[in-house]
């Protein structure tokens, strides 16, 4: 059976195209540097739409919170280019914020690297060990 999509996540998934073209293309501030859209949350009444971005080989902090401060302030300027390109009633207002979800996600690996290595470490000193 096919999976129901309703219109929020249609208009999301819209969004979510059209806002990583528009970034890349017309926002032209030197505080923001590449930046990944990784997902648009649309609420159910289509009022407003959480953009959780990222920003390409970027870690420090003060220019993270610098860009996503530029992407607030220029969140009425792409909701008016978004209505030009989106054919809706009413574009949803627009809301940045940071995902950390990659950068918790290297982590992670990161930390399980470092687990199998000590381990893979661990196991060939008892068998070095044990041939003596």
């Amino acid at each position: 059976m096919a999976r129901e999509f309703h219109r929020a996540d249609r208009v999301a998934d819209a969004m979510r195209r059209e806002l990583a073209q528009l970034i890349q293309k017309e926002v032209r501030d030197p505080r923001v540097g590449m930046i990944n859209v990784n997902d648009v949350e649309v609420s159910r009444d289509l009022a407003t739409a959480k953009v959780f971005v990222t920003l390409v080989g970027e870690d420090d902090r003060e220019k993270i919170n610098a860009s996503m401060t530029v992407l607030n302030k220029a969140a009425g300027f792409l909701r008016t280019q978004l209505a030009r390109s989106i054919q809706m009633r009413s574009i949803p207002r627009l809301h940045f914020r940071y995902d950390e979800t990659s950068v918790r996600g290297q982590e992670l690996s990161a930390l399980i690297e470092k687990a199998v290595n000590s381990d893979r470490k661990h196991n060939d000193d008892d068998s070095d060990s044990s041939e003596d």
